[in-house]
């Protein structure tokens, strides 16, 4: 029998029989059965049982940090921007505890890292700032601990695009005024770097290669961008968010194609 069809048929087993599970399993149990639902692309039911984990065991570190990753998960399909924001919240608060509990996982710096930038997507503009300097430090952070970390990597190469995506007046004012003097060691040459980087140690993430070919386009290698962006729309599924991805790399393939054409 196919394995991810059992995971699934598992996962809504496991939500309906829920408050039995709860009250039963261990959380070692608890982290299988999200670690499944998980693996068949369901964060909202992953969420559920790492957090019946973290309620037997509140210092469970990898319990905190697949809550944050599920969290996360489901505030990025989660079509109510409150809702998206709760989440994004709640996988920051996760991430928080996972690092006290594990500071020396980079895994649980990842997860803040991760957490910290998508909740900044719903602050205000010095509060944004302050975020996504917290949240380079704790990427930092995990490549100091595991320098081929791919998500911390992932993490620093997008942060770097997108300070260099700013145009001078805005870098200005975010270095000089509101304290991100970081901002000021962002380059398009890192943001390459890092991005490239995510991509030869974890080749099956297809954000990874989102990403980069989002880079390239803005360096102006379109050759590249176009390469990576055909390696999205034909890749194989592996994250619950691939199917957005590949909608995404479709229209950017589109946009340049037209703009050939012109």
């Amino acid at each position: 029998m196919p394995l991810l069809p059992t995971i699934r048929r598992l996962s809504l087993a496991s939500m309906i029989l829920l408050p039995g599970i709860v009250r039963g399993q261990s959380p070692a149990e608890q982290i299988a059965l999200g670690d499944l639902a998980h693996a068949a692309f369901n964060p909202a039911a992953a969420l559920v049982h790492y957090e019946a984990a973290i309620a037997a065991d509140s210092t469970n570190g990898a319990a905190l940090g697949k809550a944050s990753r599920s969290a996360v998960d489901a505030g990025e399909q989660a079509s109510d921007a409150e809702q998206r924001t709760r989440l994004f919240r709640t996988g920051e608060q996760y991430a928080r505890r996972a690092v006290a509990a594990s500071p020396n996982d980079p895994e649980a710096h990842f997860h803040l890292a991760r957490a910290l930038g998508r909740t900044a997507l719903s602050l205000g503009v010095r509060d944004r700032v302050r975020y996504a300097t917290d949240s380079r430090a704790e990427a930092l952070r995990a490549l100091e601990l595991d320098p081929d970390h791919p998500g911390a990597l992932h993490v620093l190469g997008v942060w770097n695009a997108e300070i260099m995506r700013l145009n001078r007046l805005e870098r200005f004012f975010a270095r000089n005024v509101l304290g991100g003097k970081t901002f000021g060691t962002a380059s398009w040459k890192d943001a390459v770097a890092y991005m490239e980087r995510a991509v030869a140690v974890d080749p099956d993430r297809l954000t990874h290669h989102l990403d980069l070919a989002r880079i390239y386009a803005d360096v102006g290698d379109t050759a590249k961008a176009r390469t990576q962006f055909e390696l999205v729309v034909r890749g194989r599924r592996t994250d619950v968010n691939d199917p957005q991805y590949k909608l995404e790399a479709d229209a950017a393939l589109q946009k340049l194609r037209e703009e050939e054409r012109r």
